[in-house]
């Protein structure tokens, strides 16, 4: 599905930018903001301008713990707050905070791209329900499984291991993906397409 003209194309996109930060779901400032084709001091003044829109729920502001692991997972390379600029640590954006943002800065485009983000963060919620409804199903599998070998002491040994490999290799296709690792710092076109997996 095209997104807008000049903005992230899809659901899928944004997707790869929402991160999680104390178990919420959320996109950074400079994401949204580059989203929303505004700067990022633009987008945090309007959070600031309008302070009662946006309750904890919808936007908290990082902890340097919080940049510290959100580093370890190479989800985002922002240096530290006093260096490259930056005074502030990062304001983190809920579902509903991206949402009241793109109302508050009241551009046609934060208001159609935010479509997307709350698309994309929907999908998120779709695929984590799937996710936790194939994990309970497995575990009823496995427990049946287990069952039946402890009544029927006809299913061999092998049989049982071959229930626990298929379950092992189920889970395993269940789990998350490691993230693309974005390069850090400055990276020429050339370095960009050698570093590019093949």
């Amino acid at each position: 599905m095209a997104g807008p003209p000049g903005t992230t194309r899809s659901p899928e996109e944004i997707g790869n930018r929402i991160v999680v930060v104390r178990g919420e779901k959320v996109l950074l400032d400079g994401d949204l903001a580059q989203l929303y084709g505004v700067t990022t001091k633009r987008l945090n003044e309007q959070v600031k301008r309008n302070r009662r829109r946006f309750p904890s729920d919808f936007v908290f502001r990082l902890k340097y713990q919080d940049l510290v692991g959100l580093r370890s997972q190479n989800a985002t390379s922002k240096g530290r707050p006093g260096k490259g600029g930056r005074r502030y640590l990062p304001l983190a954006f809920t579902e509903h905070g991206a949402l009241m943002a793109a109302n508050v800065l009241k551009s046609d485009r934060a208001i159609e791209v935010s479509l997307y983000v709350v698309r994309a963060f929907v999908r998120l919620r779709e695929a984590l329900a799937s996710h936790k409804e194939l994990a309970s199903k497995l575990e009823q599998l496995e427990q049946r499984t287990a069952a039946l070998a402890n009544r029927h002491d006809a299913l061999a040994a092998d049989t049982r291991a071959q229930f626990r490999q298929v379950i092992a290799a189920l889970r395993q296709l269940m789990s998350t993906p490691e993230p693309k690792r974005r390069p850090i710092g400055f990276v020429t076109d050339t370095e960009a397409k050698n570093s590019k997996p093949a």
